[in-house]
C-alpha cells in the first residue's frame, strides 16, 4: 500500500511543466501578451499601423518592468534592453513626426524606425524570458 502512495506522488509531482517552479507565471503572461501584440499589432506593411501597435505596447512593458521589481530580477542586461527600446521609441516619434510634415505615411526614415524598435523589443523580450527561467539565488542549485 505504501509503494501505491509513493508512486501517486510521484505520478501527480511529475509533470510535464515548460516553465520551472520559480517561473514567475505572472511575468511569463505578461511576456506572452507583449509578444502576442508585437506579432500581431505589426503583422502589416503600414509603418502608421505598426507605430500605434507599438505605443500600445508599452503599457505591457511597464507591467513587466514592474513585476521585474517585484520579484528584484533587475539586471544589467534587462536594464540595456530597457534603454533600447525607449532610444528606438524616441527615434520613432521623432520619424513620425518628420512624416507627418511631409505628408509621407511611407517614409523611409519611419519605416526603419519602426523596424529598429520591434527589434529592441525583441531583445527586450529575450532579456525578460532570461530574467524569468534563471534559477533564483540561493535556490540550491549553484555549486558545492
Amino acid at each position: 500500500m505504501a509503494a501505491v502512495a509513493a508512486l501517486g506522488a510521484l505520478a501527480t509531482g511529475c509533470r510535464n511543466d515548460t516553465a520551472p517552479a520559480w517561473g514567475y507565471p505572472e511575468l511569463g503572461a505578461t511576456l506572452a501578451s507583449l509578444s502576442r501584440g508585437l506579432d500581431e499589432g505589426c503583422a502589416e506593411a503600414a509603418p502608421a499601423s505598426c507605430a500605434a501597435a507599438l505605443d500600445r505596447l508599452g503599457v505591457l512593458a511597464e507591467r513587466a518592468f514592474a513585476e521585474v521589481l517585484d520579484h528584484r530580477l533587475l539586471d544589467a542586461g534587462y536594464v540595456a534592453a530597457l534603454h533600447d527600446v525607449e532610444g528606438a521609441r524616441e527615434l520613432r516619434v521623432a520619424a513620425a513626426r518628420e512624416a507627418r510634415d511631409r505628408h509621407d505615411p511611407h517614409h523611409l526614415p519611419l519605416r526603419r524606425a519602426v523596424l529598429a524598435e520591434q527589434l529592441a523589443y525583441r531583445r527586450l523580450l529575450a532579456a525578460l524570458e532570461g530574467l524569468r527561467t534563471a534559477p533564483p539565488p540561493g535556490d540550491g542549485t549553484g555549486p558545492v
